[in-house]
């Protein structure tokens, strides 16, 4: 893939938040990736950065997740979300996809290899949503 994908990962705890970028790239070295700890700084790269995937943990300090979701699909539309989180119940996931989520994860029974064949297949069609 030649074009860049601008990638931004929402994450209130570090480590996982960094070790998710370096596993990303390391097999996707495509990716043009981002990090946010709360609400602030997403809409701080949101607004400079403008990524095509946001990967966005529900538990964040501050908005949740679902909230924030909601009000970057309001002002970014065609951005993608992917839930990627701790609360893996129906009532979470449907929620996820009424505020606009396009995906829906959980950190405890997703592989590594599931989340990278996604954002593969994203963007397979030369790099656009």
């Amino acid at each position: 893939m030649s074009l860049m994908v601008q990638l931004l990962i929402v994450e209130d705890n570090n480590d996982f938040r960094k070790k998710l970028k370096e596993n990303l790239l390391s097999f996707l070295p495509f990716l043009c990736i981002q990090e946010a700890s709360d609400e602030k700084e997403a809409f701080e790269k949101l607004h400079r950065f403008c990524p095509d995937l946001i990967i966005m943990d529900i538990d964040l300090s501050g908005e949740n997740g679902l909230a924030l979701t909601e009000k970057i699909k309001e002002r970014y539309p065609r951005t993608v979300v992917m839930i990627l989180t701790n609360h893996d119940l129906p009532e979470y996931r449907d929620a996820a996809y009424k505020k606009g989520a396009k995906y829906f994860f959980s950190k405890e029974t997703a592989s590594l290899k599931e989340i990278i064949e996604l954002v593969e297949s994203i963007f397979s069609d030369g790099g656009t949503v």
